[in-house]
Order: C-alpha cells, then structure tokens, then sequence
C-alpha cells in the first residue's frame, strides 16, 4: 500500500502513529477523526502494522484520514500476551526504520507527527526531520506523573518495594497528586519494561506538545503541575472515545422477537427489555484476563447474586459456565455476548453499573456515561486507575480488598457485593450515581463547544495549521 501516490500537495498533512495495542490505537483513531471533522483540508496518514490494518482497515472513517502500513513486530498479536516485555522491546526498536521508509514514499512534506509516548524514537525521529511531534499519553495525566517522577520514588526508598509488607505506606510527595498508597501504584511487570517507559517519558521533552487522554477538571491539579514543568503546551483533549458516533445513533432498537441472536445489535434489544438501571454490565478487557479460578468465582458470584447481567466474552470460556438462566431471549436474566459497541451499552437506561477491569478507555466511557463502577484492576495503570474510581472520584468501590493477582475473591463475596452495589435504594449507591452524573456533566461539558478538552483541541489544530503554512512560506 502507498498511501501518497493520489493526493494532492498542497494539504496540511499529520501523520498519526499509535502503539500497535487496542487501549493506544482506539483513543488515536478517536482523536483523529476529531480532528479530520473540523478541518478537511487536514490530510491524516494513520500508521499501523499490517495486522493491526486487518483489524481495523475496514471500519468507518473520515474520507481525509487514510492508512498507512509497518510490517508486524512480532509473529501475532497472541505473543503480546505471551511475552509482554519481549513485545514492548520489539516496538520499541523494530519500528523506526520502516517508519521512516514509509515517510520517503510520500510525495509531499509531513506537517506534524501525531505519536504514542510509548514510542521511544519519535520526538528524536521527528526533531532530525525538523517535524513538529505531539506526544499522546493514552493512560491518565496521574498516571503519567507517577512515572515522570520516579525519581522521587527512588529517592524516598519507595521503589523496588515488597508491597505485601510495604503497600499500606504513603506516598504524598508527587507534585499534583493527592496522597496514595505503595500498593495504589502502576503495577510493574519487568524491570526492562519499566525501563522502556522511563526512558518514552524521558523523551517527552523533545517534542513540541504533550496531550492528554484526559479531561482537564477531573485532573485539574496534575495537569497544571506538568505544565509548569514543560516549556511546551500541555493539553488535556479527553475523553477519546467514540461518543460522537453514539450522539449520532439511538441506543434503542426495539424489537417484539424471542430469539435475538441473529439480529443485528441483539444485545441492544435485549437491553431495551429490561428494567431501567438493573443491568450489570461486566467486561474486563480485551488483552489480559484473571485465572480461571478467578473467573469461576465470578461468574457463580453473578450468577448467586440474582441480578441481571450482560457480560463480554472474547473466548468461549463463559459459554459452558453460563448454561442455565444466560440466553439471548428477553425473559433472560443475563446475556454473554463475544463483542459488543461499549460506549452505547454503557449510555443504555438498563445498565445500572460496570465491572470493569479499569483500563483507561473503558474508565473514560464510563465517565462519560455516568455509570458507576465496580474495579478489578489486573495491572499496570489499572490499579491507579481504581484508586481514582474508589476514592478520588467516589464513582464506584473495589472488588478486591487486596491488589495482586494471588488474591482470590470468592463467589460469596462477589455475590454479596453485587447485590448492594446493584441495589439502587441505597444510600451508597445513590450516592455513587449522583457523583457520576457530576463527572458525567464534566466530561459532558469539557466536549461541548467552549469546554476545556474542546477549546484544547482548537488550539492544538490551528497551531500545526499555522505552523503549515509558515513552511510553506518559506
């Protein structure tokens, strides 16, 4: 594929360049066709790998965004799960070269690099060329800080740290932060991983714009904080998530048949049947997943509970474990379903709460829909990403007492558990749901024309338009 040969010259040309992983490509893609419905005149190359093109090359897009191909840097996507650091290290330093062969096919200049933080050569890459970089953090501004300041981590014995001694101490000296425990930190799978991302943020100051998935009033203090540090903007342009898609489409289709499972958006039929907030919707990711015992636990847990669900299943696993009350007909007390469009499902009236493993994205669409939510963080920025549930926010409460994948939450806990946080009588989760309708307007409002992410966004544009034309002056 070459992606340069039938445009024309003279067009403000950004080149976008995720991490080949679902969490980094989708909120790439979001805040690309963001930026393609302001501008046309903006021409934007979306840069993924081979696989990831059969993956996505089909879904709708913006007729001035179009794509761009890197060879694969493993064999298949399954090795990402099965060797994480080994996947981490191949992109890191397998990408650059074909990168930069693909740039060479282009007929005319890049205007600016649109790239992942995690993609260590691009601010260098893009300085060589004399191109403007914006570096997207996809996770938290939190989340960012805590690794940008590792060195006081270090400096204050806090890291390496046995956290089954040592989790329970604070850590109050990460400027923009509120106060967190040891064990509420990113969870570190490999010292060579963690050395990658010290050494992406390190570059972060090479390039010209620092972007956050992120909306400025739920991280008011960190943002400012970071930008005091960077002698460049700072922007804060979340949430980027597909909600322009779901502003455009009913959540409701409804439909007088018993069998549901050939239709199309089944699932959203099946909602429509059921009782206003009495859905728990339970996904816990699409890359790593808990123990099958775990799993076990859960789904009797659910299942004891008696409350109506709709869970995610990108396995067969569930299936089997699922046979009685779990079916695709309205009379159905819960639905296991392969896939599903998130973003709709959590706008839905039916679906009261979320179980949710607290990847950024699904916490984002879940703000943004004022859904609370119940956390099972696995790893990496999960972890702090339930504490912000649980505490800062107060949206939601934790599955797990303990952090650590040894710890086994058994099925009369769960089942407990889910009955209270689906009782909506209550005055814990009535609560919860008026503080997610405050986070929801602020997500809501932070989008809208004037708001913070919506202004950010303007300005970032114009800027590399600008910026454009100035070289095409010269």
């Amino acid at each position: 594929m070459d992606p340069a040969r039938t445009e024309p010259t003279n067009v403000c040309h950004v080149v976008a360049l995720p991490y080949p992983g679902r969490g980094h490509i989708n909120p790439m893609m979001n805040l690309c066709k963001l930026i393609a419905s302001r501008l046309p005149e903006i021409l934007i190359t979306f840069v993924v790998t081979e696989e990831w093109l059969g993956f996505i090359g089909s879904e709708p897009k913006p007729d001035n965004i179009r794509f761009g191909t890197i060879p694969n840097v493993i064999p298949s996507e399954l090795g990402r799960a099965k060797d994480f650091s080994g996947f981490v290290e191949a992109v890191s330093t397998k990408t650059e070269a074909p990168f930069e062969e693909l740039l060479e096919r282009f007929e005319y200049q890049v205007t600016a690099i649109v790239a992942d933080t995690y993609l260590v050569w691009v601010p260098g890459f893009g300085n060589r060329r004399n191109i403007p970089v914006a570096s997207l953090w996809p996770m938290s501004a939190s989340v960012f800080s805590i690794f940008h300041h590792f060195h006081l981590l270090e400096k204050n014995g806090h890291f390496p740290v046995e956290l089954s001694e040592r989790g329970h101490e604070i850590v109050d000296y990460i400027p923009g932060l509120p106060p967190t425990r040891l064990a509420n930190l990113p969870t570190v799978t490999s010292k060579q991983t963690l050395h990658r991302v010290l050494e992406s943020l390190g570059e972060v100051s090479k390039a010209q714009y620092l972007l956050f998935n992120s909306v400025y009033e739920l991280e008011t203090q960190v943002i400012d904080s970071l930008q005091a540090e960077f002698p460049f903007p700072v922007y804060s342009i979340g949430p980027a998530i597909p909600y322009f898609q779901v502003l455009n489409q009913s959540t409701s289709a409804a439909s007088t048949t018993t069998s549901l499972i050939n239709t199309p958006n089944y699932y959203l039929q099946w909602l429509d049947s059921q009782p206003a907030g009495s859905v728990l919707y339970i996904s816990l990711g699409s890359f790593l997943s808990v123990s099958s015992t775990q799993m076990d636990e859960i789904v009797a847990g659910v299942k004891n509970s008696g409350v109506r669900f709709l869970f995610v299943d990108r396995g067969e696993y569930l299936t089997d474990l699922f046979k009685d009350g779990c079916g695709n007909d309205h009379d159905q007390m819960g639905m296991v379903v392969p896939w599903c469009d998130q973003l709709r499902v959590l706008s839905h009236s039916s679906v009261g709460g979320f179980w949710t493993h607290c990847g950024f994205n699904s916490t984002l669409e879940a703000l943004y829909a004022g859904v609370p939510m119940l956390t099972f963080p696995i790893f990496w920025d999960q972890v702090p990403n339930s504490k912000q549930i649980a505490e800062d926010w107060k949206v939601g409460c934790r599955v797990k007492r303990e952090t650590g994948s040894d710890y086994l939450v058994s099925r009369e806990e769960i089942s407990e558990l889910v009955k209270r946080f689906m009782d909506s009588d209550s005055d814990d989760k009535k609560e919860m749901k008026k503080r997610a309708r405050k986070i929801q307007e602020f997500c809501q409002v932070a989008i809208s024309e004037g708001g913070s992410s919506d202004t950010n966004l303007d300005v970032f544009v114009q800027d590399i338009i600008s910026k454009s034309r100035s070289y095409k002056s010269t």
